[in-house]
């Protein structure tokens, strides 16, 4: 068995297609499919089934897909850390983060960091706040960025950075618009543009209007930032976003009004496995991010 073998296993259980993965690869599709069937030969078993189009992992290949990802995973640490070990200052570090965090927050921690460590590297990964928190779990980043901050969790562990008001945000010339601050109850008649289910902003939201005794009526759904601030900034309804989602500048701009009774906020925290030491890098830069925001 090979490594190769496996990595182009993962590649083609993750794509569900030979021809997608070998172009990920930079391979031949003869390639991809020659070293499948090796290695189903040598297990003795079958990995895929063809369904339509798409290739589906078997109940045993789905088995064996979560044993490769982590021996996968394991390798590159290990690879990680022997380049670290010979020079710390030209690591990288793997970080994931939400949508709302990479407009504004993530640039300018990793520019400021750059600073005064110039030759690391960051590998990024955007994703909603349970992939977040699996991909920690599972090794595939060191830290993530993650809102709200899990107060308490059997695999991930951290530090609170921040806590972020929201504000709502309406179409210019709304009739609140110009007001300097509102109750959330005043939006109670309002079309909510809002997040996906999957999304932790949603929640809160939703949480915040039950809090001002309304449940709101939702007419669209996003799942970015901008999207929902541009939606609304057409006219199709208002929202409530955290100010680092609204310093971009853009023709299509909605109004922004702070929101008491409820004051709406959110925590921002930065988790890493429970069960294992960071990688020297991703400590230097854990370490430079709680100085960061303490200062703040």
């Amino acid at each position: 068995m090979e490594l190769r073998q496996l990595q182009y296993f993962v590649k083609v259980a993750r794509k569900q297609h030979v021809t997608q993965a070998a172009e990920e690869l930079h391979v031949a599709q003869s390639a991809v499919s020659r070293q499948i069937h090796q290695l189903e030969e040598e297990l003795g078993v079958q990995l895929f089934v063809q369904k339509g189009r798409n290739l589906q992992l078997t109940a045993v290949g789905k088995l064996f897909l979560s044993r490769v990802e982590g021996i996968l995973t394991d390798l590159e640490r290990a690879v990680n850390e022997i380049h670290e070990y010979l020079d710390p200052e030209h690591g990288e570090i793997r970080i994931g983060f939400p949508h709302s965090l990479g407009i504004y927050l993530l640039p300018t921690v990793v520019a400021h960091f750059r600073k005064s460590h110039p030759g690391v590297k960051f590998r990024l990964r955007q994703g909603t706040y349970n992939s977040l928190i699996r991909d920690v779990v599972k090794g595939e980043i060191d830290l993530a960025f993650i809102s709200p901050f899990p107060e308490k969790h059997d695999r991930v562990c951290g530090e609170l950075l921040l806590q972020e008001e929201l504000y709502a945000i309406l179409p210019q010339g709304h009739l609140l618009s110009e007001y300097k601050q509102i109750r959330l109850e005043q939006l109670k008649d309002e079309s909510f543009v809002m997040f996906s289910e999957e999304y932790s902003l949603r929640s809160i939201v939703l949480e915040a209007c039950a809090k001002a005794g309304f449940t709101p009526q939702i007419g669209f759904e996003g799942e970015e930032t901008d999207t929902i601030r541009g939606l609304v900034a057409a006219g199709m309804g208002v929202s409530l976003l955290p100010e680092m989602a609204l310093t971009e500048i853009s023709e299509l701009q909605p109004a922004k009004v702070r929101v008491v009774d409820p004051q709406v906020t959110r925590s921002v925290g930065l988790i890493h496995r429970s069960s294992e030491k960071l990688p020297l890098v991703a400590g230097v830069f854990q370490r430079f991010l709680l100085d960061f925001f303490r200062d703040k």
